[in-house]
């Protein structure tokens, strides 16, 4: 049960558009070929708004349809209906591109057309958006798991192509096709793992820990503030985690519930040093503007890690996309002002859920590491 959401683009010259009964010829003309489309179409309101003509019709099973005229030769047409589980749609995409054809064929003020293709609203979300705040539509089909927690809202959707996907504050995270997202971000094949002591921060999904303990580190001790997210992809993406997360702790591992700052800051007391700490938390904002407070924390787990890292370790994290050259660029300039200096590597995938490129990065000391 959904309601579906048709929109339709027109172009026509402005020269149309600019006196009261242009603006009544070109939505009397339009109002003609919706009537072969959408039964009993009747207008209920007609008004104008800051140059632009708006009207307002209904038709049969409860449609609404709301066309506007603007001056300057745009013309937007949306349509909403209610599909019931069992019902047809009202306009299939078939429909609706026969209705593009015949508007543009039939309405000769029309000069050039773009037809959307048909949203589906109000059901579980199948609409999320990439780095740099695109729209992306995923085939989901199904809602296997929801919770709200103290730290935030916990999905996982199924999609036909990309099986079960976790999405963290409609976010999309990882889902079941993701393999190639925690390769490259534990870059293997280029690291050895092997007798290492690791921290992950973050890291809820287990994939990261399932994967890294295949390479037979010494211990992996993962710091996950949200218990919620563990429980659910234990549960229910088991083929990315395997069963590391049905106990917290193994021969060589152990999950810690809390805030991986709280552990950092203990670590740094104690004099700990690790292998590679892991950065798993959240991507780094689309510019330095678009979350002050959120690149303050970025750059505070920086400096922390640095304090608990080996003169040898690494430091190994996501960034964002590729599509967001200035987000990368501003950590780019956040490791260059660390203290003692730091080098890095970039490294980019493909990550199916993700619809997009990502980028990772693997920083290291310059010298001899930090101070004891």
């Amino acid at each position: 049960m959904a309601v579906n959401t048709i929109l339709l683009d027109f172009s026509v010259d402005p020269s149309l558009t600019k006196t009261d009964g242009s603006f009544t010829v070109l939505s009397t003309n339009i109002e003609n070929v919706l009537r072969d489309f959408l039964t009993g179409l009747k207008t209920i309101s007609s008004f104008e708004l800051e140059g632009s003509l708006i009207k307002i019709f209904t038709a049969n099973r409860g449609t609404v349809v709301n066309l506007r005229i603007y001056s300057n030769g745009l013309v937007t047409l949306n349509i909403d209906y209610y599909k019931g589980e069992k019902q047809e749609p009202l306009l299939t995409l078939e429909n609706s591109h026969a209705l593009e054809r015949d508007l543009k064929e039939r309405v000769v003020e029309i000069k050039r057309t773009q037809a959307l293709p048909i949203l589906t609203r109000g059901t579980f979300m199948r609409y999320y958006q990439t780095s740099d705040e695109r729209i992306l539509e995923y085939d989901i089909d199904n809602l296997v798991f929801e919770e709200v927690t103290p730290y935030q809202k916990v999905q996982i959707v199924h999609s036909k192509t990309l099986g079960n996907m976790l999405v963290l504050d409609d976010l999309q995270n990882i889902a079941e096709s993701d393999l190639i997202y925690t390769e490259t971000l534990m870059q293997r094949g280029k690291e050895n793992y092997k007798d290492k002591e690791i921290v992950i921060l973050g890291g809820g999904d287990g994939a990261l820990l399932y994967e890294l303990l295949k390479e037979k580190p010494k211990e992996v001790i993962m710091l996950e503030i949200d218990d919620v997210v563990m429980k659910a992809c234990a549960k229910y993406m088991r083929s990315i985690c395997g069963d590391v997360l049905d106990n917290y702790s193994g021969a060589n591992y152990k999950i810690i519930v809390g805030d991986c700052m709280k552990s950092l800051e203990q670590y740094i007391k104690e004099g700990r040093k690790f292998d590679y700490i892991f950065g798993d938390l959240t991507d780094v904002p689309i510019s330095e503007d678009h979350s002050e407070q959120l690149w303050a924390f970025i750059n505070k787990i920086l400096q922390m890690s640095c304090k608990v890292l080996k003169p040898t370790g690494k430091f190994m994290t996501h960034l964002t996309g590729t599509s967001c050259p200035e987000a990368v660029e501003q950590y780019s300039q956040y490791l260059q002002k660390l203290q003692p200096s730091v080098k890095y590597t970039m490294d980019r995938a493909f990550v199916p859920s993700f619809l997009e490129e990502w980028v990772f990065c693997q920083v290291s000391f310059s010298n001899s590491g930090p101070a004891e």
